[in-house]
């Protein structure tokens, strides 16, 4: 059974279609998207960008916390994106919205770990961690492919960047707007002082090894306690491993797709919620 899939990011949402059997992925379309606009505004986004899938089977749903995912309310607020949803019930409006009954939504860190076991990087590996690093950091733990968010193996909902570091929240140390401000120059994002790394400025570098010697730091003790074996590196930082492998002094690999995990996961995810 073929599975709609929307992952729905600050700036963008994507609706494909997911083939279990080869974990295929055909994207129907990739839309911009207004997230800070009145909530029947961007309900109304994300519903046109659905009607374009078959939806006679539900919805699977991929988006960035907060977000209650077992009943559908966002909680967003500070964020940059969403804010104007804080306490609404997206799932509601949406159903409502596209007459359907079945959606289920799947933080997208979590949704990119699963495909990556799925079909990726970490495939079949009994206990592993992925980390998306971008605006801010997510992370997710998995046993046998399931994901584990509670006990005194992995952080508080299994969320790395609730826990602190040196004293300061981690985002503060090991995030896309941390390493742009450790950059002495004015820049447009992570991807460009990468390429200056390659270029050769070294200050460039450092800061990019500096941030995930800070990441690798903050990991290690959760590495120890779920007994993970591999981490797969995602989001738009994991363009950058090359440059910073040798701070991770674990086994870790960045995806080779970051465009589809978060999709193959979220229909990973549903399937195996019916």
């Amino acid at each position: 059974m073929d599975v709609a899939v929307l992952e729905i990011g600050g700036s963008h949402v994507t609706a494909a279609v997911v083939t279990p059997a080869t974990w295929a992925v055909t994207e129907v379309d990739r839309a911009k998207l207004a997230s800070q606009e009145a909530p029947d505004v961007v309900v109304g986004q994300l519903a046109d960008a659905a009607r374009k899938l078959p939806l006679a089977n539900g919805l699977a749903i991929a988006l960035p916390g907060p977000f209650d995912f077992g009943t559908g309310v966002a909680w967003y607020r500070g964020q940059g994106k969403f804010d104007q949803l804080y306490g609404f019930n997206l799932g509601a409006a949406l159903s409502a919205e596209l007459g359907i009954d079945r959606l289920l939504f799947m933080n997208d860190a979590e949704a990119f770990t699963v495909g990556e076991w799925t079909a990726g990087e970490v495939r079949g590996v009994e206990r592993c961690l992925g980390v998306t690093i971008g605006t801010g950091i997510g992370t997710a733990f998995l046993a046998d492919g399931r994901v584990v968010r509670e006990g005194d193996t992995v952080p508080p909902g299994g969320e790395l960047y609730k826990t602190s570091y040196a004293g300061k929240p981690l985002e503060d140390s090991i995030s896309a707007r941390a390493i742009l401000r450790a950059y002495p120059k004015t820049v447009p994002g992570v991807k460009e002082i990468a390429d200056l790394a390659r270029a050769g400025d070294t200050t460039a570098h450092e800061v990019l090894v500096t941030a995930f010697t800070h990441l690798a730091d903050a990991l290690k003790p959760w590495l120890e306690r779920f007994g993970v074996t591999h981490t797969v590196l995602g989001g738009s930082i994991s363009g950058a491993f090359d440059l910073v492998q040798s701070a991770l002094d674990f086994p870790a690999s960045a995806t080779k797709d970051t465009e589809h995990s978060a999709l193959i996961g979220s229909a990973a995810h549903y399937l195996r919620s019916r």
